[in-house]
């Protein structure tokens, strides 16, 4: 058995080999080619656009990919989604597709848009919403450079945004988001009827959002004085309940549990305070529920 697996190549392919790297699955790519080497002998990979990934998933010349939910509603494709992978280029969140027009100008809302130029990549999607509101503008299908276009070229954009900070450096404002999206696992039909493949991609998804999960936390072990343990644990946020064991010492306790990263730095020294010892902190791939 082996799976055609679709990576997007362009804004969203280092971070998804990085996601990859963490579920377990080392990708290699080569400015020269575009078929990765990826050590799992049952999977086959190709860098291919996120805007064409749908519809090669849903034409059958790909297994599954990786792509957006924008890119997927845009081709109208007819796939299966297998799990959400909530990153994008810059932030581990939802980025927007949003209505933007110059901040100098009298447009407030959608519908006075009424016979204007839209400019952008997403012109399906943005023809339906205008549709579903009873607005007729003309959408322009932008190459690129979208933000730059109003007010000379068109006279507003939609455009996509994590922090809106491009439309804001070119004096852009947003009146309404058109549609939120994030990155997704999607399969061909019939490779998830398939049993194999369908393990396969279940297999993977579990990694997949283990890494996700993983994200931002870190391990912390420790060894505390039965006497000191509540206070320890008071002072110790968690995911869940802490790990607490025994060790060949009856009077001490050891202490495992998961933190988010950023409040390391300050629960350490608490930790210390409340009279814990052997404090280790540890990087973690993957968190498996």
């Amino acid at each position: 058995m082996i799976l055609k697996l679709g990576i997007p190549k362009g804004s969203l392919e280092s971070a998804t080999i990085e996601l990859l790297r963490r579920a377990g699955f080392n990708v290699t790519t080569s400015s020269r080619s575009y078929f990765p080497v990826i050590d799992d002998p049952e999977i086959e990979c190709v860098l291919i656009r996120a805007q064409e990934m749908a519809r090669y998933v849903e034409n059958g010349l790909l297994d599954a990919g990786i792509t957006g939910l924008d890119w997927v509603q845009e081709n109208e494709a007819t796939i299966r989604p297998v799990c959400d992978l909530v990153y994008a280029k810059q932030s581990f969140g939802k980025v927007r597709w949003v209505l933007a027009v110059p901040e100098a100008s009298p447009f407030k809302t959608v519908h006075d848009l009424e016979g204007k130029i839209i400019a952008t990549e997403l012109v399906a999607t943005t023809k339906r919403y205008l549709a579903e509101r009873g607005v007729k503008a003309k959408v322009e299908f932008s190459w690129g450079a979208t933000e730059v276009k109003p007010p000379e070229l068109a006279d507003a954009i939609v455009e996509v945004t994590e922090t809106g900070s491009s439309l804001r450096a070119n004096k852009l404002r947003i009146i309404e988001t058109v549609l939120e999206s994030n990155t997704q696992l999607i399969a061909n039909v019939d490779a998830w009827d398939d049993p194999d493949k369908r393990r396969k991609l279940e297999d993977m998804a579990m990694l997949l959002e283990g890494a996700m999960a993983a994200l931002g936390k870190v391990g912390l072990m420790l060894n505390v004085r039965r006497a000191d343990l509540q206070t320890v644990l008071d002072a110790l946020p968690a995911l869940r309940n802490p790990t607490v064991s025994a060790l060949s010492d009856d009077e001490w306790l050891a202490v495992n549990t998961i933190l988010d990263e950023s409040t390391v730095r300050v629960i350490i020294p608490r930790l210390k305070d409340a009279g814990a010892q052997g404090i280790v902190e540890y990087p973690l791939n993957k968190i498996v529920m």
